[in-house]
């Protein structure tokens, strides 16, 4: 176990984007996942292997490098540490980035969906206020420990294990309301 540590530390300090947008992307595409199999309780045979790709892409290309140059961002403007520091970075990553974030994840995978404009807008309408008052009972005491007690460069990591269950939420949230078609039974003419 200490060799993939020390080989994961290593590929970290030399590629922190890449590594921590591969591993959120890995851990939003299980997210939705178990919010299939788990949450849904889809049979195997009604798994969307697609809207798993989604989430994959979505952590990898957008989650990923989002949080890991704003929490650099954060350690620059405040300082890394425990009390006041700590506090700062969760208002201004609570109070401003999650909104805004929030809303841009909305519409990038209402696109990924393939959903028009207005459809996209009809359901960032329909579950931003759910989602954010949601990320709004959770994310302060996660981000108030990753923010104290965590190393910049594992930050990502810790929020993106504990965004595991979060992932499988937004998943769930923003498919409830999706009907997959039931397989149809070929008719047969008796004669």
């Amino acid at each position: 176990m200490g060799s993939i540590y020390r080989v994961y530390s290593r590929l970290l300090h030399k590629h922190p984007v890449v590594v921590q947008s591969l591993q959120t992307g890995t851990l939003t595409g299980a997210g939705d996942l178990l919010s299939q199999f788990f949450v849904e309780k889809k049979p195997a045979t009604q798994y969307e292997w697609q809207r798993t790709a989604r989430f994959f892409a979505i952590g990898t290309f957008f989650i990923g490098p989002s949080i890991t140059k704003w929490y650099r961002v954060l350690d620059v403007k405040f300082g890394s540490g425990k009390g006041i520091r700590a506090l700062k970075k969760v208002a201004v990553d609570q109070l401003v980035f999650a909104p805004v974030f929030l809303g841009v994840f909305l519409g990038v995978l209402g696109v990924m969906q393939g959903h028009r404009p207005q459809r996209i807008q009809n359901d960032i309408k329909k579950n931003y206020k759910d989602i954010i008052l949601t990320c709004w009972s959770v994310w302060p005491a996660v981000q108030i420990c990753n923010f104290s007690f965590v190393p910049l460069n594992y930050q990502v990591l810790v929020a993106q294990t504990f965004a595991l269950v979060w992932n499988t939420y937004l998943a769930w949230k923003t498919n409830k309301d999706t009907v997959v078609p039931e397989p149809q039974e070929k008719l047969t003419i008796n004669k």
